[in-house]
């Protein structure tokens, strides 16, 4: 004789069938599935209005807040130290074929003829410039947050919370890139947990909250193809499910079973180095594209709170490159941020076109930067590898 289902109700008043045994052969019904369906994100009505922080949204932050217009004057730029030279000397024979047998030893298809038997016929020095432009600025911004409540500190309304910038924040080393998450004081409070409702407690996803799974053996019908009762269900077409353990719900992961939430304004404040570079273009046919990779002898430096264009130097195009550069950066990040240090530098880089004659032809090529790099787009000895 068939038995009867016995129901039992959990906390979502949906039932959890645990299935009495049933006689061979007789009709299988999967219990209902649970549609309970909890918000995928804290309601807005979550989070209370707290002055100075109103823009404040979960997750993503609220955008970057604009610093306080400063009590005091800012400090005034000054004009950098003065640099008279600004040449280096140019390279010599051995080290530009030092560099070229180094270049041509890196590539495994590179015959070493040209190194070993070319003759140089002449060497010419480029000046070229890099002017570079350094920003670092403190940026803030807010977002609530949340973790399980287990008792922590309660501080919402006891008293006014301070504004975004005027919490304390101890900035790192100036030009390296860092930030820093902080609680915002005075904004705690418990809530109700918005996944589970307060319960501590979500349907199991793997078995829609019923507490069991169609038995895998015998795919619900209770017995084997032989006509056996099915020996892993018992008989009965379902199985207790093993991610629930046959409760049909699992532990709240938003509130770790705690049924409440404290919730709270996070602050983030970010440290940012904002970095552009300008190469004044050179006749020598090198692709400025391949100066971003070495560097360069260092002629000019200076930092401060907010530097000055560089003036007296001697190339027109990087003192108006200069100039655009403060300007925009000022104008930039002066609105979003607050700009803690600037540094603006120039390196000479080195490049030196040499000519060389192989098998009676001319050939060129180029050592560029401190490294002593070297292009050389048309090696004239070149062969044709095959991995085996």
């Amino acid at each position: 004789m068939e038995s009867t289902p016995i129901l039992s109700y959990g906390s979502y008043g949906t039932a959890n069938p645990g299935y009495a045994p049933i006689a061979e052969g007789s009709p299988v019904f999967a219990p209902p599935v649970c549609d309970f369906h909890g918000p995928s994100a804290p309601p807005a009505s979550m989070f209370d209005s707290v002055p100075g922080y109103e823009g404040t949204v979960a997750g993503s932050g609220g955008g970057y807040l604009p610093p306080p217009i400063p009590s005091y004057p800012a400090p005034q730029p000054q004009p950098g130290p003065a640099q008279s030279n600004w040449n280096i000397p140019s390279i010599t024979e051995d080290t530009a074929r030092e560099a070229f047998s180094q270049y041509a030893s890196s590539k495994c298809c590179y015959s070493s003829a040209p190194v070993k038997d070319g003759v140089i016929t002449n060497m010419e020095a480029y000046n070229t410039y890099r002017y570079r432009l350094e920003t670092f600025i403190e940026s803030r911004t807010t977002e609530w947050s949340q973790q399980p409540y287990n008792g922590q500190p309660v501080d919402a309304y006891t008293q006014s919370p301070p504004g975004p910038w005027d919490i304390p924040a101890k900035a790192p080393t100036f030009f390296q890139d860092d930030k820093q998450v902080i609680k915002v004081p005075n904004t705690s409070s418990v809530k109700n947990c918005h996944t589970c409702l307060g319960m501590g407690r979500t349907p199991c996803k793997e078995c829609a909250g019923v507490g069991n799974k169609i038995c895998w053996v015998c795919n619900g019908a209770g017995n084997r193809s032989s006509g056996d009762r099915c020996h892993h269900c018992q008989g009965r077409g379902r199985v207790n499910c093993s991610h629930c353990h046959g409760q049909g719900s699992r532990e709240c992961e938003t509130c770790k079973g705690k049924r409440q939430l404290l919730v709270f304004i996070n602050l983030k404040v970010i440290w940012t180095n904002n970095l552009d570079d300008y190469i004044v273009e050179q006749s020598s046919g090198l692709h400025v594209v391949n100066l971003s990779k070495v560097s360069g002898q260092e002629m000019f430096r200076d930092a401060q709170y907010m530097v000055y264009p560089v003036m007296g130097f001697p190339d027109p195009n990087v003192v108006r490159a200069a100039e655009r550069l403060v300007r925009e950066h000022q104008a930039r990040f002066s609105q979003t941020s607050r700009i803690l240090q600037q540094r603006q530098t120039i390196e000479l880089i080195p490049i030196t076109k040499v000519t060389y004659k192989w098998k009676g032809d001319s050939h060129i090529y180029f050592v560029y930067g401190n490294e002593f790099k070297v292009s050389a787009d048309n090696y004239p000895a070149t062969c044709c590898c095959t991995v085996m």
